[in-house]
């Protein structure tokens, strides 16, 4: 399957006439002298070509400098020492990728998944259409799905591929008919449950001067348990690993050598600097999670894996199966890097000269120029969602971390935790005791200075929906005091044993998390308690939570034992209620302390 022309750019072929031309110089580099060949290296038509494969991930429709501490990066100086940077955003995203095909012919750029969805007002606002757009200007050549192309199902991802105006909300612009992605999704992992068949494109090809480089696109096999059920009604989701293998072998047999996976899933370096060193002090020995042990179980036919998800920075080496070291690589999050890759590409074998890969991330900065089309493109969609965006929510006195926080509760995590419970608290809204917010549900912090244009410690509406995209419909469950604990030990074990997933808590639920343990020992049962009292295993409680977390979701099976649901309002219209109720200009809300779970390291 080879990439087909698109509407706004066409992907170079080889005519006759180019694989003559190649042909004859195949036979010409044959005839050099020994070290003739690598002199042409890169630009000529010599023995070996550098393909620069430029590559980003989980973007996450930011088309805005992502705030507070979600818009920076960490950075090791040579003295050792770490600074914060600012960076992303697409003005500057657009730049670094422009400048840095300069003086490279043979440049692809690739994205591995989250491109959209749980997307900032301006994007989500309009299904991520003008994400969309964006990508298109930037030249992006294929990406694969991640979890979050599914967030509205699989229709919605066909439109974003294929165009057309939303079947609800119609066109975004009047008179303008959405056109869909120039570049081809690919899903090769995700099929119909009914015909079994691959729901888009499961790879790719892409072309130039006779350099022919296979793309495989993956999203994580565990995308129904972060996903909601609708989402991801009527899909299966296979193994990453045979999936790859599976059409690495099929794109062998069609000729094509050279291929990368696109993979969304991914690992967690040992520091957090973009730049660390993650093959110190041998290959991959600074990277540990999922990604680690299916880098290591992938054909060596695949030659590099751009991956993503956990937003971690990495460019390391991992052995595949025959125990050569491959690139796996992934540029954090939003927009803030992008990874530059050297492929050495072998004309006459048509396969990736492994020994010649080369591979780091780059900063995004905001001290670069801006891309006058991403600018006008945000200017344009931000003059529709402005009337709902600059709407005044709340008042806060400092930042309130959320997505940015270091330990396992935000402050961000108890306004929202305290919210939903205010919100779901009276008997004909729920009658709910506590609430349990899911950490992946909190996209950003609050931050008081967010812009030029707003007032410090403004909270509006734009910056609310940042936070809290989804729009997850509010639920009240009934729990027994056993099925409440089961809940805080399933944060730590299971499939959220490696990478643990802590609940938000509100106020008047605490508990103590002993790290130095490990699954479920991790939760100090006899810690466990509501307005100060322990909980009660055969006493039944009622629980607020969003109806993502109610389904089970991010790895919660026992929420879905839950009797008595009741389902509200949505998370969002939660949280500006309690920010009009719990904050004014004169007294604006001050950051939590943060003090509810009690963390043993």
């Amino acid at each position: 399957m080879t990439v087909k022309p698109q509407r706004r750019r066409r992907l170079s072929r080889l005519t006759a006439c180019a694989a003559a031309l190649a042909a004859a110089a195949g036979v010409l580099s044959a005839a050099m002298p020994a070290g003739a060949e690598s002199a042409d290296r890169g630009h000529g038509q010599g023995r070996t070509v550098d393909v620069q494969l430029l590559s980003f991930n989980d973007f996450h429709g930011n088309l805005e400098p992502p705030p507070g501490s979600s818009g920076e990066v960490s950075r090791q100086k040579p003295d050792g020492s770490t600074e914060k940077v600012a960076a992303g955003g697409a003005e500057y995203l657009a730049t670094s990728l422009r400048k840095a095909r300069k003086g490279n012919p043979y440049s692809v750029t690739a994205a591995a998944g989250d491109l959209v969805g749980a997307s900032p007002l301006i994007s989500g606002l309009f299904h991520d259409e003008p994400s969309i757009e964006a990508f298109n200007k930037m030249d992006l050549d294929v990406a694969g799905v991640g979890n979050h192309e599914f967030d509205e199902g699989r229709a919605e991802l066909r439109r974003l591929q294929e165009g057309g105006c939303h079947p609800e909300d119609g066109c975004s612009e009047e008179g303008k008919v959405f056109q869909g992605s120039d570049f081809p999704y690919l899903a090769a992992n995700v099929t119909d449950e009914k015909t079994q068949r691959p729901i888009l494109k499961p790879y790719t090809v892409w072309k130039k001067k006779g350099v022919k480089i296979g793309f495989i696109g993956v999203t994580l096999e565990g995308t129904p348990d972060i996903v909601s059920e609708e989402g991801v009604r009527g899909l299966k989701f296979h193994d990453e690993i045979e999936t790859v293998d599976k059409y690495a072998k099929k794109l062998d047999k069609m000729g094509v050598k050279s291929i990368v996976a696109l993979i969304h899933e991914g690992g967690s370096p040992a520091k957090p600097e973009y730049n660390y060193d993650c093959d110190s002090p041998g290959p991959g020995d600074g990277i540990s999670g999922p990604i680690t042990d299916i880098a290591k179980g992938i054909s060596p036919k695949v030659d590099a894996l751009v991956t993503g998800h956990t937003h971690q920075a990495y460019a390391c080496t991992v052995p595949d199966p025959s125990g050569n070291p491959r690139t796996v690589t992934s540029a954090s999050s939003f927009g803030k890097l992008y990874t530059d890759t050297t492929l050495t590409y072998d004309r006459r074998s048509g396969d990736i000269v492994r020994t010649g890969v080369k591979s780091a991330n780059h900063v995004v900065s905001r001290e670069q120029a801006k891309a006058k089309d991403m600018t006008s493109l945000i200017e344009r969609w931000g003059k529709l969602a402005d009337p709902i965006a600059d709407k005044p929510i709340g008042y806060i006195s400092d930042d309130i971390e959320g997505r940015g926080a270091e330990s396992p509760e935000s402050p961000l995590g108890d306004v929202i935790s305290d919210a939903q419970l205010e919100f779901m608290a009276p008997e004909d809204n729920g009658g709910a005791q506590l609430a349990l917010m899911n950490p992946g549900g909190i996209r950003s912090d609050l931050v008081y200075k967010a812009s030029e244009d707003e007032g410090d410690g403004v909270v509006t509406y734009g910056e609310g929906f940042t936070v809290q995209p989804f729009t997850n419909m509010m639920t009240a469950i009934d729990l027994t005091g056993e099925q409440l604990i089961t809940a805080l030990q399933q944060q730590v074990s299971g499939s959220n044993e490696a990478s643990p997933k802590i609940l938000q808590v509100s106020e008047g639920f605490s508990y103590t998390l002993d790290m130095t343990k490990s699954g479920k020992d991790r939760i100090v049962t006899d810690s466990v308690k509501l307005d100060g009292e322990a909980i009660d295993p055969d006493k039944t409680y009622r629980v607020a939570m969003n109806e993502f977390l109610a389904g089970g979701g991010d790895g919660f099976p026992v929420f879905k034992e839950g009797k008595d649901k009741l389902v509200g309002k949505s998370d969002l219209e939660a949280l500006e209620a309690y920010l009009g109720d719990n904050s004014s200009e004169s007294e604006p809300l001050d950051p939590p302390k943060a003090d509810r779970i009690k963390v043993v390291e």
